[in-house]
């Protein structure tokens, strides 16, 4: 039986360590505020409207919308392709509000940072009483091909870490129908 030098089993592990740690992915936070966001459209008739560009990560931004007292977000990638989350149909139809930030899952790729998935607090008012909210996170998963919303975690202990797991596996997940 051979026995590996000592020496070189240290690098090993070293080596499998920084490169596990590359592949990890991290959060970077967008606020979602008015006021840290470029107003685009805003109408204060009746029940309103806005929309707004945010910032974002690795060339991406995020596009707030709301009418009708209802919230939703578009991705919009650096090739300004706008890709609509629908959350007002996939996470909830009644009157809705967003968390104040974003959470971005990025990883670093050939050294710039690249979204891999996006968490974002969807708060859902009730239809018996519009004054009592249900916050849900929805997890959206950010690929070249597709941006979806692929869960709907449910507000717990734990639903932070819960979200984070799941945007961490979104790549290959179906996006969710509207729950309509």
């Amino acid at each position: 039986m051979k026995i590996m030098n000592p020496g070189r089993v240290v690098f090993c592990i070293l080596v499998c360590a920084v490169c596990a740690s590359a592949q990890s992915n991290r959060s970077v936070y967008t606020n979602l505020g008015a006021k840290s966001c470029r107003t685009i459209k805003a109408d204060s008739s009746e029940a309103g409207s806005y929309v707004g560009i945010c910032g974002g990560v690795g060339g991406y931004k995020l596009q707030v919308e709301e009418g009708d007292l209802r919230q939703n977000i578009q991705v919009i990638t650096p090739a300004a392709q706008k890709h609509s989350l629908d959350l007002w149909t996939v996470v909830g139809s009644n009157f809705s509000s967003l968390g104040e930030k974003a959470e971005w899952r990025v990883r670093t790729q050939r050294g710039k940072v690249v979204p891999v998935s996006l968490i974002v607090r969807y708060n859902l008012s009730s239809p018996e009483d519009s004054t009592k909210t249900t916050s849900y996170l929805a997890v959206a998963r950010i690929t070249a091909t597709k941006i979806c919303v692929t869960d709907k975690i449910a507000p717990g202990a734990g639903a932070n870490v819960a979200a984070r797991a799941a945007a961490d596996k979104s790549a290959d997940k179906p996006c969710l129908e509207s729950s309509n």
